[in-house]
């Protein structure tokens, strides 16, 4: 890919917050004391009055969130993704899915792309522990402009929506204006008719670079951005089942109830067709600079064409 602009999503989610809270005056933010990481210090400095600072009591925070929700408030709660989603599983379950209240989990640092901060804090389950909460929304958006998008659709959504964001620059992939985002609704970014390439996040770069390599020796891959993983945009998986034959999903998270499982679900269902996963395979991240993590597991672009290549 020619040279690119590059932020991270979790900057964009920040800014997004802050921009959005001038047209939206219900819109309240909560942190748990690491304002400073998720970037919801901008909103702060914005609308101090909207803000909350729950200290490092994601769980309380997430009651708090839950709470106001409750008095007409649109509050978005903030941490990183192994505490909003992982520590504070049975809150969200509980305070905010079972009595399906307006709260959006604004969750950053996901996956191996924490990198240095390690095992502990690289969460790789998020996406398939909030899929299983029933009536939860779960976007991964791929880039700064599909940011804004998503948490202003987030916004307008009538109950909880949680929200992946990374901590690594993204490049930079859509136009404003061109952008047409629809909660469960994917995009195609680049079209062909052998095989399908399905991802999200900040996958959906390095599966277009992996894209651009397969058609030089001769595979037309189609690339799918898959923003939203639930609900999931049945109707276009199944087009490129029965379009291309062979399915590969991206993400940067596990393949056990991720991306991949959700459309391996859809496809064994309706039109089964060859479905290879890609991600990470029942195993923890490890401490390291999140682009040589990114190599190790065979999720950069180099990867992802040496794995689609291994199964072609």
């Amino acid at each position: 890919m020619s040279e690119v602009k590059k932020i991270a999503t979790r900057e964009s989610y920040g800014n997004a917050l802050a921009k959005f809270g001038a047209e939206y005056p219900d819109l309240v933010v909560l942190d748990a004391d690491l304002a400073n990481a998720t970037k919801t210090g901008t909103f702060k400095k914005a609308f101090p009055d909207r803000f909350f600072d729950c200290g490092i009591a994601e769980s309380n925070m997430t009651g708090i969130g839950a709470g106001l929700a409750t008095c007409g408030k649109i509050p978005f709660i903030s941490s990183f993704a192994m505490f909003a989603a992982g520590r504070n599983y049975e809150q969200v379950r509980n305070s905010i899915g079972y009595p399906k209240l307006n709260v959006k989990i604004g969750a950053t640092h996901a996956g191996i792309t924490v990198g240095e901060d390690g095992a502990s804090h690289q969460c790789l389950e998020d996406i398939a522990l909030m899929r299983t909460i029933p009536g939860m929304t779960v976007i991964v958006p791929a880039d700064d402009t599909e940011v804004f998008a998503a948490v202003k659709a987030a916004i307008e959504h009538q109950g909880p929506v949680y929200l992946r964001f990374s901590r690594a620059a993204t490049p930079v992939i859509y136009d404003p204006a061109d952008l047409k985002f629809e909660i469960g609704k994917g995009i195609t970014v680049k079209d062909g008719s052998d095989i399908s390439i399905i991802a999200t996040g900040v996958e959906v770069s390095y599966a277009l670079e992996a894209a651009e390599r397969l058609a030089g020796d001769g595979v037309k891959a189609r690339v799918i951005d898959m923003h939203t993983i639930k609900p999931l945009d049945e109707e276009l998986v199944l087009k490129c089942a029965a379009e291309t034959g062979k399915i590969f999903t991206v993400e940067e998270a596990s393949v056990l109830g991720g991306l991949g499982s959700a459309v391996a679900e859809t496809v064994a269902e309706k039109n089964p067709v060859p479905v290879h996963r890609i991600g990470v395979y029942d195993t923890f991240g490890e401490s390291g600079p999140w682009n040589e993590l990114m190599k190790k597991y065979k999720l950069d672009a180099d990867g992802v064409y040496e794995q689609i290549k291994a199964k072609l």
